[in-house]
Formats: C-alpha cells, structure tokens, sequence
C-alpha cells in the first residue's frame, strides 16, 4: 500500500459533485482528511491523505484532473522563506507533526515537508512570515 498526501483545488462547477465517493468506490482507496475548505458555489481546498495500490493512485488522480479538480503534493502548499526565517522557534512549539524542529547542533529551526500536513497553524503564528501558503 501507498500513501500520498495531496492538496485538491475544486473549481466552483465540481464542489457539489460526489467526487470524493467515487475515489472509494472506484477506486477502492481510502483517505483521510487533514483539512477542508469547502463552500457550495465557490472553489473548494481539501488537504487529503489517500492511501491504495499505487495503479488505483494513478488512476484516481487521473480521475480528479479529467473532472477540472487541480492536485498536488502537499509539500507544494507550505513552505519556509529562508530569507525571512529567523529561527526564533515558535513555530516548533505549534507544530502537531513535528515538520518543524529544533537542530540540536545548529540550533536552526529545520522544516520536514513530508511531515508536514498542511494545517497551517506555523503561518498564522511566525512573528516574521517566514511560513507562506503557495497555492
């Protein structure tokens, strides 16, 4: 089995749709949801975990793309701005999947995008706005 964390970007035609359905019942997938942002008539933003052989993977992306459903890896979604980072370390103390740690030799703050889940508490609490959302 494989597991993939994506993040789904519904046009405002495919939000009421039962999309998400038929990744079970189709694709025989299962899936859990990190975080949702769905409103009727509008885009929609779902952060899913989906897991399933990697064929039916495949296919199910195919399957969102051919229904106007944008996806992508999670790491695309948040990420560090090195520049602005300050390692301050208050992000390390919100984080709830350890993405964000402190490096016991340097000291530095250290990002891990394939733990991180896409919550987005980092980017509401960095003093500095290093944490950014890329969509």
């Amino acid at each position: 089995m494989e597991s993939r964390k994506v993040v789904l970007h519904f046009p405002r035609r495919s939000v009421d749709k039962p999309i998400i359905c038929k990744l079970i019942k189709d694709f025989n997938l299962d899936f859990n949801i990190l975080k949702a942002s769905v409103t009727p008539d509008e885009e929609g933003l779902l952060v899913l975990e989906l897991t399933g052989d990697e064929k039916s993977l495949n296919k199910a992306v195919k399957y969102l793309k051919d229904n106007g459903v944008t996806v992508q890896p999670l790491a695309k979604d948040i990420i560090r701005n090195d520049n602005k980072c300050t390692h301050c370390g208050l992000c390390v103390v919100y984080c709830p999947t350890n993405a964000l740690y402190v490096d016991a030799d340097t000291q530095k703050v250290i990002f891990q995008q394939d733990k991180c889940i896409g919550c987005e508490i980092c980017v509401d609490i960095c003093p500095v706005r290093a944490m950014e959302v890329h969509f």
